[in-house]
């Protein structure tokens, strides 16, 4: 196979095409430092390393056969009509794992150890023993068992937590308790701590709703570092402000940026990050991809690839 057009395109990490230039990628390497540009190439281009990439700027890429995501999530790709069948769809995994559950349990060991109190307490030069918890023999409940779910479990055990977990199906093997995806209510009903993992499909839009919420215990916490669209943001806002949860951790929204007048900033027991749990390094996303593009050069299967239909 001749070595294809390749368009790179991420604002703001314009230095990932030089990086690709330096693994000697196979392929012509093409930088698009705007969206643009990117429109102006991608009618040339056999394959598109991006993120985030406006949909519509994909209506004229007649020649494109695949498209590498940059990061895990490609739910803006699957649901792109303007992108047909034959355009395979390939996402990274098995690289952000260890940085997200580190993510996690920095925020649970937070929670529970009561660090922005202390923090407070010590900026007030005020001296105030306080009560404190433990991650030990606490319930937590992790939504998605894939490569970040699987981290999540690991470093659950290491801190001898009790592990629930829920997925398409049932992994007993993997958790103390298993839960299919149509058990969410059971699921979350004695849960400390429930962190999801999902990706956005038809089946997981807003599938954290009133009904899941009231069902948690009063002083459970939730950890979203999987898609914001996974919960619906009403239902969480009035279960916080009724105090049916205790608080939130979010580094993923519906709508990112998240807009400064949106009420979750100023929610009490909310804590947000702006989509940085699970850092993209970009070496590793690129080393990541210069590995599919010698695999799809010899026509071999791709890693990371995307079943549309499922959405993931």
């Amino acid at each position: 196979m001749a070595h294809p057009r390749i368009i790179v395109y991420r604002s703001g990490h314009e230095r990932i095409g030089e990086i690709l230039k330096e693994m000697n990628c196979p392929g012509e390497i093409i930088t698009a430092r705007t969206s643009e540009e990117f429109e102006e190439l991608v009618p040339s281009a056999e394959i598109v390393f991006g993120w985030k990439i406006p949909p519509h700027l994909f209506r004229h890429a007649r020649q494109l056969r695949w498209i590498q995501s940059m990061g895990a999530g490609v739910d803006d790709l699957v649901s792109n009509p303007d992108l047909p069948p034959t355009v395979m769809i390939t996402r990274i995994v098995d690289q952000f794992g260890s940085s997200i559950a580190e993510f996690v349990f920095a925020e649970l060991l937070a929670h529970v150890r009561r660090l922005d109190r202390l923090r407070q307490q010590q900026r007030d030069h005020r001296w105030e023993p306080l009560a404190v918890g433990t991650l030990r023999n606490q319930r937590i409940g992790i939504a998605g068992l894939g490569s970040i779910g699987q981290e999540l479990v690991r470093k659950a055990r290491a801190f001898d937590m009790v592990v629930y977990g829920l997925s398409r199906e049932p992994k007993p093997e993997m958790v103390d308790k298993a839960f299919s995806s149509d058990q969410w209510i059971l699921f979350v009903q004695s849960l400390d701590y429930l962190v999801i993992t999902l990706p956005v499909t038809e089946k997981t839009r807003g599938v954290v709703g009133q009904q899941v919420l009231q069902a948690m215990k009063p002083d459970a916490l939730i950890i979203n570092v999987g898609r914001g669209e996974v919960i619906n943001q009403q239902a969480l806002v009035d279960a916080l402000t009724t105090g049916q949860i205790a608080g939130a951790v979010l580094d993923v929204f519906e709508t990112e940026p998240l807009p400064s007048d949106n009420i979750l900033w100023d929610l009490p027991g909310v804590r947000i990050s702006p989509h940085i749990a699970g850092p993209s390094i970009d070496e590793y996303v690129a080393h990541y991809f210069v590995n599919n593009v010698e695999r799809y050069i010899n026509q071999e299967p791709l890693n990371g690839w995307v079943d549309r239909q499922r959405g993931y």
